[in-house]
């Protein structure tokens, strides 16, 4: 993909909000925003656009580490929950229920992403099957490609369609759901899984050689492009460690894991059409808004997830091409 230097992605306000990491965020039909945050907590942000009447409502606990929502259309939450597995969070009474938290007999941990297929079936990704989330750099360094994407049928158990991802993570459907795209956070890639047409069941490229690393992915269902986190720029001497033989990655990934992790200023946010083409590519060098995991669209604004900061960055929403 070309690398046009980004147009400025320009922030209008932070809003705490009362806890830590809101790792992925989605706009509802009502343009409200929901994340989860690092106590267990699921929130639902209202008035976001002036930080003097946004408001912070608690929802529910999950009891573990929430990262990637999906709204359902009955108005239920699937929650991707790093300790628990997949969950479904019904939002008016706060219940929790677990969908699935194993396949074939191991143990789901670092569940990531979830997308809801109108079939009724659901797909979701594990990160990694050596790291826990806590020690997530150790994968990206250890280039583990543990990854896997996995499909939980109506009333069935889950079963693993695609493996040897290299940290599998944000999902999203293609408009016509002929394909899903899921990102490869240390491979810098978005790949296809085709799910219809002669090519079902098989994956390829979709965007390559991305200017950073992609985090979750957002779209909002009735229009408009997939949205893609940059949760950080592109770390060279990491391209290079990837290429050493594995114990060299697995020595450098247990020094990573002990070392303090200070993410960079530099953020960035893309968007892109079914064609794999980018739309939009937005970008902050110094920005005081750190490890951007996930970004949503919401009256004209663009909201920004991280699982570094206390709160979310409002910032101006792109100008139409």
């Amino acid at each position: 993909m070309g690398h046009d230097r980004p147009t400025a992605l320009v922030p209008r306000h932070h809003v705490a909000i009362g806890g830590h990491g809101p790792e992925d965020v989605v706009a509802d039909a009502r343009g409200r925003v929901l994340t989860g945050v690092g106590d267990g907590r699921i929130l639902r942000l209202d008035g976001l656009t002036d930080p003097a009447t946004a408001r912070v409502e608690v929802l529910a606990e999950t009891g573990g580490r929430p990262l990637g929502l999906e709204l359902l259309p009955d108005g239920d939450l699937l929650v991707c929950d790093a300790e628990r597995g997949l969950l479904r969070v019904g939002l008016d009474d706060g219940v929790v229920r677990v969908l699935a938290d194993s396949v074939a007999g191991e143990r789901l941990r670092f569940c990531s992403n979830a997308v809801a297929l109108s079939d009724g079936s659901v797909y979701f990704t594990v990160s990694s099957r050596r790291y826990p989330l806590e020690h997530w750099i150790g994968d990206v360094v250890e280039h583990t490609g543990t990854g896997r994407l996995l499909r939980l049928p109506p009333g069935g158990a889950p079963e693993v369609v695609l493996e040897g991802l290299q940290f599998a993570n944000g999902l999203a459907p293609a408009a016509d759901e002929s394909f899903l795209v899921v990102a490869e956070t240390s491979a810098y890639r978005l790949t296809r899984y085709w799910l219809t047409g002669p090519h079902a069941g098989r994956s390829e490229p979709f965007a390559d050689a991305l200017p950073g690393m992609p985090d979750n992915l957002w779209r909002d269902r009735r229009d408009g492009p997939i949205w893609v986190a940059l949760a950080g720029p592109r770390v060279p001497p990491l391209d290079l460690l990837h290429r050493t033989p594995p114990a060299v990655r697995r020595a450098a990934a247990r020094a990573a894991v002990r070392a303090p992790y200070r993410p960079t200023g530099t953020i960035g946010v893309l968007a892109l059409d079914d064609e794999g083409r980018v739309v939009h590519h937005l970008g902050r060098r110094h920005s005081g808004y750190r490890m951007v995991t996930s970004v949503c669209e919401t009256d004209g604004h663009l909201i920004l997830g991280s699982i570094w900061e206390r709160g979310v960055a409002v910032c101006e929403g792109p100008i139409a091409k």
